[in-house]
């Protein structure tokens, strides 16, 4: 059985904390819907996230960050003023930016790839999760094909038994999936509609004429 516990609960960061060090898969609160978390760097805890919501592995995984400055041990911004113009003006919150990835990074992580989704969550436990471990590979807390969970108890409803722990916070504030943006390429393209919109990102200097949805 999951064992849950209430974000606020005295010590439930430091179990938290203490599960993804060991290599477990947790589930946690963000600011868009509930997730699965596992450290980044561990290939095993990887391969266990992708065991745990049945997820095909040529998927890759975006990895949430506690803070902004960890971006540079995950991806290759230096340079790009599109990825810092729209790190300062959304993060954090729900825009996942694909960049160019570190070398480092597990294959499995990357499905293979060269490029890996980051994204500064506007959830203070999760950030301070984050902070404490270090970035952390993460998907949706369900099960491959079936809509995101908002909640807790209906993150059980499809994972009890198959996580260690989830840590609740009461409803997901955005309930929808981030916004995922691609610049790796010649022109950014936007690879999944979310709260942060094409009018929006215009503001920040990308024009909806260039993006295309794929």
């Amino acid at each position: 059985m999951t064992v849950v516990i209430a974000a606020d609960q005295t010590g439930a960061l430091e179990q938290a904390a203490a599960a993804v060090q060991q290599g477990a898969v947790i589930g946690v609160p963000t600011d868009t819907v509930y997730g699965l978390v596992c450290l980044c760097g561990d290939a095993a805890a990887i391969d266990q996230l992708f065991a745990v919501k049945e997820r095909p592995d040529h998927k890759a995984l975006p990895v949430l960050l506690g803070d902004a400055e960890q971006a540079s041990a995950v991806v290759r911004t230096a340079g790009d003023p599109a990825a810092q113009a729209l790190i300062e003006r959304y993060w954090p919150g729900p825009l996942t930016l694909v960049l160019a990835a570190r070398s480092h990074l597990p294959a499995a992580l990357t499905a293979g790839g060269d490029t890996v989704g980051v994204r500064l969550p506007a959830h203070p436990f999760l950030r301070a999760l984050a902070r404490r471990v270090g970035p952390l590979a993460s998907s949706s807390a369900n099960r491959s094909g079936i809509p995101p969970c908002a909640t807790a108890s209906a993150v059980l409803d499809q994972l009890n038994g198959r996580i260690p722990l989830l840590i609740d916070a009461g409803p997901a504030p955005i309930a929808q999936s981030s916004t995922v943006l691609d610049l790796s390429g010649p022109q950014p393209q936007l690879l999944r509609k979310g709260p942060i919109g094409p009018d929006e990102l215009a503001a920040a200097g990308i024009h909806a004429g260039v993006l295309s949805e794929k």
